[in-house]
């Protein structure tokens, strides 16, 4: 089902009654948010006059509209207002604290703002639940980039013998702070309905990072073992994965995790005869993860033999219906494209309209609920879409509307993106 922001139908979810303000920008706490209005909670992203600033990031849309400000905002309503003017303070504080039992809750990475913090909230309303997401515990800035970098991953990512550091494309920390962000909500909102007590929680982005690297065993690895990790490329750290190339010049992903997968993978190449007197003369057991990581090099060798003696479509064919872990490796362009008829078929994945983009394909949320087969995909708001609407809902009338935009304190929608310039003639 395709809906507008604020009109899908979320009696059935689970959090259909919950209300979450979200005063944000980039990825972690509009992630956040978003994972809670996907499953059903009313979240309203306040933004300032035209737009936070991921309003306008890239990835754009032919029109200049952000692609990314879209994907990561839907299925919440919006509101835009003059965080600088008492009034416009005095509208989101009302948002928050006079919005019946089930709201009371605020989403943030917003820094600076006394007026939203959770002393000044509480003193309104004692049951307020607020989550700040920030940088570092002490405060202190941060984004995933600078994260990564300073945790370590870039000097681990990358191929043997590289020197430099190698950034990954993945805003993995914003997106586990985000996820980690909703957790939390969810966790204070059920210790209020026991309760009946506020919180003040926040999330840091290098904590999340710091806590992984730490429960993973990197740090442990490199504290106890006294060793540095080292880059090896494709291949999975500690067992047998890489990738390889086929006789058409298509490039796979194989991964053999357990001792199932590696029989199944030699059994599939017709190789478990010779690796097996490989094991004999190296003295080696292969049915070990450690040992299939030690003599990686030689046992990827053997293996590209077969592989590349294979088509794409031959080896598909060879490993269906085996433990085999595998995938080809395609590209973004590859999803919408060839394989849009697979993505379609996924019932989190549907078509929608964004205002300013166009027809594409987004996802709904990765939960599924049981009952219902496919989700319900709402696209993201028009910057101030449900601003008189919100404004409605806290008791305005309509001539008290009329003059908050007069004067500059509301918008209902953002200014027109600047057309990008066509090819010269």
């Amino acid at each position: 089902m395709i809906a507008a922001p604020g009109t899908a139908p979320a009696a059935d979810k689970p959090l259909a009654g919950m209300r979450i303000v979200e005063v944000s920008s980039f990825v972690a706490a509009p992630l956040g948010g978003m994972t809670l209005a996907q499953l059903g909670a009313d979240v309203v992203r306040v933004d300032p006059l035209g737009g936070a600033p991921d309003h306008s990031r890239w990835p754009l849309a032919p029109s200049g509209q952000s692609l990314y400000w879209a994907g990561l905002n839907k299925a919440k309503r919006s509101l835009c207002v003059d965080l600088r003017s008492a009034e416009g303070r005095e509208i989101v504080t009302r948002l928050i604290t006079d919005s019946g039992p089930g709201g009371g809750i605020v989403l943030t990475n917003s820094v600076g703002r006394s007026w939203l913090t959770f002393e000044a909230l509480a003193e309104r309303r004692p049951d307020v639940i607020h989550l700040q997401i920030e940088g570092h515990h002490d405060g202190a800035p941060a984004v995933d980039y600078t994260v990564n970098a300073a945790i370590g991953f870039p000097m681990v990512t990358g191929p043997e013998g590289h020197a430099d550091p190698v950034n990954h494309v993945l805003p993995a920390w914003d997106v586990a702070c985000g996820l980690y962000a909703a957790i939390g909500i969810l966790g204070a909102d059920r210790r209020r309905q026991a309760t009946g007590q506020g919180q003040a929680m926040s999330v840091a982005l290098y904590d999340v990072a710091l806590a992984m690297a730490g429960n993973l065993g990197f740090l442990a690895e490199a504290q106890v073992g006294g060793a540095t990790r080292p880059r090896v490329g494709n291949h999975l750290y500690g067992g047998f994965g890489r990738d390889f190339v086929s006789r058409d010049g298509k490039q796979v992903m194989v991964v053999a995790l357990t001792s199932r997968h590696w029989r199944d993978l030699l059994a599939v190449t017709g190789f478990a005869d010779a690796v097996a007197a490989l094991e004999r003369g190296l003295g080696a057991d292969f049915s070990v993860e450690g040992d299939r990581f030690a003599y990686r090099e030689v046992l990827a060798g053997l293996l590209q033999h077969w592989f590349g003696a294979h088509d794409l479509a031959q080896i598909r064919e060879r490993l269906r219906g085996t433990s085999v872990l595998w995938s080809a490796y395609g590209t973004f362009a590859d999803l919408v494209g060839e394989q849009a008829g697979d993505v379609r078929a996924n019932p989190m994945m549907d078509v929608i309209d964004q205002p300013g983009v166009g027809e594409h394909l987004a996802p709904g949320s990765p939960i599924a609920v049981r009952a219902t087969r496919r989700r319900d995909v709402v696209r993201a708001p028009v910057l101030g879409e449900h601003t008189d609407e919100i404004l409605r809902g806290l008791g305005l009338r309509d001539d008290e509307i009329r003059d908050l935009h007069a004067r500059r304190v509301v918008s209902a929608r953002a200014e027109r993106p600047a057309e990008r310039p066509g090819p010269a003639d």
